[in-house]
Order: structure tokens, then sequence, then C-alpha cells
């Protein structure tokens, strides 16, 4: 079944039963009635290598779009549909579900894949064929870029709304570098999770691209500061003193763990996999593999442990339905 829920503050505003199977993706176009479905589960109620585009105010599909392997992501624009299977990544028109494009990438099975939301900024970000690289197309102008993130596989990458910023992380998990991609791709900042590897499970931008959430495997949410962005430029070296650093930070010429920078916010738990993102007042909304929905709060200026300002649970349904 799929279910809609408003996350700030939490609330169940609708539930759709489909009876004939399991449904593996589900992708809304912002908050209007349109979605993408993807079949899942061990008897999927569609295909898994097809993408039905489902409108829930008719209650049936509007369009589909097949594929010779199994569908892994999909990311929707007003204007945009970007669908991701193992080895490539298809971005189509919307209107007339005809493809523009089809980008060849390494073999990418967890669906690594951005697209950013805002009317003026169309930018698409997936990995490239070679290790730790990353295209970035403007789809605009269809300008392309290529950034070498990582040494290793890239295990999650992801767009500030208009484009403009992009945050990647290696298979490690110890390490999210922040490039600048107006123009010819820099990195910005490099921020460090910890120092044992483990699996990146989100990252996510605050609105105005301040803060940077990120959930992973160690079961610690954390919250980097990444500054006033609008006075980011290439030469920008200084991290923001708001990030917690090494007390041996002169010993970065050594090694860079001394020079690294660490969260400037942090919650312990849950400890299952889980995605996250900035709601309002300052609040981050957390959605766990076990059901678990909370909405921690931070100190913008201060940092330190965030608190709990609201926790729930998609085990009991609040519509009366478990």
């Amino acid at each position: 079944y799929q279910r809609r829920v408003h996350g700030d503050p939490y609330r169940e505003t609708f539930r759709r039963d489909f009876p004939n199977g399991g449904i593996g993706i589900v992708e809304m176009l912002f908050r209007c009635n349109i979605l993408a479905l993807v079949g899942g589960g061990k008897t999927p109620c569609f295909p898994p290598t097809k993408v039905m585009l489902w409108d829930d105010h008719q209650i049936a599909p509007i369009g589909e779009l097949s594929f010779r392997s199994e569908v892994r992501a999909v990311k929707l624009r007003r204007d945009k549909i970007v669908v991701v299977v193992d080895q490539n990544v298809y971005l189509y028109t919307f209107d007339k579900l005809e493809m523009v494009h089809k980008y060849d990438t390494a073999l990418n099975p967890k669906g690594i894949v951005s697209l950013s939301p805002a009317s003026n900024g169309a930018v698409l970000a997936c990995p490239a064929i070679q290790k730790g690289v990353v295209r970035v197309t403007n789809l605009t102008s269809a300008e392309e870029q290529f950034v070498l993130a990582h040494e290793s596989q890239l295990s999650y990458l992801v767009l500030n709304n208009d484009g403009t910023r992009l945050a990647t992380a290696s298979e490690k998990g110890t390490l999210i570098r922040i490039y600048d991609t107006t123009g010819k791709p820099f990195m910005i900042k490099e921020v460090r999770r910890g120092t044992h590897y483990t699996e990146i499970y989100s990252i996510s931008f605050s609105s105005d691209s301040r803060f940077l959430v990120v959930s992973s495997g160690k079961a610690t949410i954390h919250i980097f500061d990444l500054g006033d962005q609008t006075q980011a430029t290439q030469h920008h070296e200084e991290g923001d003193p708001r990030n917690r650093k090494s007390t041996f930070g002169f010993l970065g010429g050594i090694s860079t763990y001394f020079s690294s920078e660490w969260s400037f916010a942090w919650f312990k738990g849950p400890d299952v996999p889980s995605i996250c993102a900035f709601g309002t007042d300052n609040s981050v909304l957390v959605v766990a593999a076990n059901g678990q929905f909370l909405r921690l709060g931070f100190d913008p200026e201060k940092g330190g442990e965030m608190e709990i300002r609201e926790s729930n649970s998609f085990a009991v349904s609040p519509l009366g339905r478990s």
C-alpha cells in the first residue's frame, strides 16, 4: 500500500491499498497527485522493470516507461523524469514521455542520482563510468562537468535545491565533500563524519544550503555548518568555526585527520537505516526503517546534541489501520 504523510508536524493524510502486490519505489511530484510507482517485494504490483506514472485523483496509471533491467530509482520534476537502472540513467520529458538522453554510468545498484527541484536550476548529478567520478549536467544549457570526488566508489550524492552545490560520499563513509557547481566544479569544504568505515544512508542540504545533515550506519545523525554560501569562492580555505575541530589541528600538515571538521550538531540513534531532511524552525525530520518518525531540534548558533521534539510510529496508523 501507499501512505502519504505530512512530516512537519507529523500526520498521515492519505492511504491507498494495492491489493495485487507490493510497491518498491514511490516518488511524488512535489506535493501533488502525480506519483511514480515501481513494483517491489516478493509479489510486485507492477513489474520492477517498469515505471508507472500514477494519478491519485483518477486512481489509475496515466503513463508508463519500460526497461530491460530493474529500475533502481526515479526522480521527478515538473518538466523532467529521471530513471536509474544498473548502468544507465535515462532522462525523459514529462509531458510527452520522450527520451532526451541516456547516460552510461558505473554499476549503480543503489540507484545513486540527484535532480535539483528548483524551477530556475535544472541540474542532474549521477555517477560517471569512472570510479569515484560524478557527472554534473546542466539540463538547460546541456553543459557537462565531471567531478573527481573520491578515489573509491561513490556511496551517495545529492544536489541542493537549485543545483549550485553538490555533496558526495564514498563507500568508506568517513568524509563528505561539498562542491560548487556553478561553473567548473571545485571543492569548497570537506567534513568528517567519523573514522570508521560505514554506509551513508542519506545526505540533505537545508533550503538555504547553510547546513548539511547526514545519517549513516553508525546510528548517529550529524549536522554540519557549511557557512554563508553566498561568500564561498574558489579560494575559500578556512572552515566554518562552528564545526568542531581536533585539538591537534596544528598537526594538519602531517595528516588530514587532524585538520578535519567534525559535526556541528548530532543525535545518537536510531540504530536502523534512516533518511533525514530539514524541516521548519531549525528541525530535522527522520524516517527510520523500523517505522519510527522523529522531529529533532537543533540550535543554529551553538549546535551540540539535538533534542527530540516529536516522536511517532508508522506501525500504528492515525487513520485507524496498522
